[in-house]
């Protein structure tokens, strides 16, 4: 990879939904992007009702591809969110719920097997290819995928925050962590600091938003690491310590994540 393109500006960037090119489907789903996230976060068993084939089919609209307009066939970011129905009177949803992302997923789910009308969309993630980092193009994707909710129709994104720093301050109680901010006022985790700038509100924690479990022999295939000790024990990439059990043969991780609101 040559380093002009590993440098690619967000002007040189076009973003596009996999509804307007579907030809882009098998990159944004290759082995690229999934190792650009820690393994054992690709064994959320509540992911299939989302990212399965069937299942996203109906969400093409809402999955987003930032591809170089000097390449435009290579896809370097991709951002993908989901409708659902909040506050309309029909589900029972009155406030966003504590399983953050995991439980957003399902109520799209739930929604469209009920043949419920979404009202707002709830972004799911935004990913770039390392070699593409820190120039941009995480801001960018924001922005279109705010840009995409108000073409869909939609005046409201929420978002289940995944603080991109957390994982370097495993220890550190969540709370405490979202609460940090600089002397200037804005937050000190940088991706917190991106949605707050691009005028979100935070409204509030998602204190089990990804549940994770497995065996002991799963989880060492996930990490490379031995877990022979039960306790509380640190891996990397998550945002707070893995809980394990020798004894029972398993290993749960709960990720916390920060409920935010952009007004689009």
């Amino acid at each position: 990879m040559t380093a002009v393109a590993a440098s690619c500006p967000p002007e040189r960037l076009a973003v596009c939904t996999l509804a307007e090119r579907p030809e882009l489907r098998a990159q944004v789903f290759s082995a690229e992007f999934g190792a650009a996230v820690p393994e054992f976060m690709r064994h959320d068993p509540v992911a299939a009702l989302y990212y399965a084939d069937r299942a996203f089919d109906r969400y093409l609209d809402f999955a987003l591809a930032a591809v170089d307009r000097e390449q435009p066939e290579r896809v370097i970011a991709r951002g993908f969110s989901v409708p659902f129905a909040f506050r309309d009177g029909t589900a029972g949803r009155n406030e966003l719920p504590p399983g953050g992302w995991d439980e957003v997923i399902r109520w799209a789910d739930s929604d469209w097997r009920a043949g419920r009308r979404a009202t707002v969309v709830s972004a799911l993630e935004i990913i770039v290819l390392p070699p593409y980092r820190d120039h941009g193009v995480s801001q960018l994707m924001l922005e279109a995928m705010i840009a995409n909710t108000w073409a869909r129709g939609f005046g409201d994104l929420y978002a289940p925050l995944r603080p991109s720093d957390k994982h370097r301050e495993p220890h550190v109680p969540f709370a405490d962590y979202v609460a940090r901010t600089r002397d200037d006022g804005l937050p000190h985790d940088s991706w917190l600091r991106a949605h707050v700038r691009a005028g979100a509100r935070i409204v509030k924690i998602a204190p089990r938003s990804m549940a994770i479990a497995g065996s002991l022999a799963e989880w060492t295939r996930w990490t490379g690491m031995v877990f022979d000790k039960s306790g509380a024990v640190v891996v990397a990439g998550a945002l707070s310590p893995v809980h394990v059990s020798r004894e029972q043969d398993h290993a749960v991780y709960i990720e916390p994540n920060l409920w935010v609101h952009h007004r689009v």
